[in-house]
């Protein structure tokens, strides 16, 4: 169905979101940290359907690569996940960027519905 990268520093997270969207017909590649998710969509030239980030991690936070990933990419479309409410709030700066922030924690059902509804606006 979608092309999909999750970027999320929880190795337990980034596994069942990936698996979750795996069943629903995904293509899905995960990375570790912002750095590593922008260097992936820098190989993919931005080939991405949609990019779904932790906005906490180390190295390269989700902001950070969001934005990097939207001057390169300006169609790219991004989703962003935090358990974090300040983080949120930094997330609102970003509207014209991103297409949604998800509450964690999420249920697999959960982020199912909000990756196919960001899918199905572009479709």
């Amino acid at each position: 169905m979608a092309k999909l990268l999750i970027v999320e520093d929880d190795e337990s997270v980034r596994t069942l979101a990936a698996r979750a969207l795996e069943r629903d017909g995904h293509s899905v590649a995960v990375a570790a940290d912002g750095a590593q998710g922008l260097a992936l969509i820098q190989q993919a030239r931005g080939g991405y359907d949609l990019v779904v980030s932790d906005i906490r991690m180390p190295d390269m936070d989700g902001i950070e690569m969001a934005t990097a990933a939207a001057t390169l990419f300006p169609a790219m479309k991004i989703m962003l996940m935090t358990g974090y409410a300040d983080q949120r709030e930094r997330a609102e700066e970003l509207n014209s960027i991103i297409l949604d922030v998800v509450q964690k924690p999420f249920t697999l059902a959960e982020i199912r519905a909000r990756v196919g509804r960001a899918l199905s606006c572009f479709a």
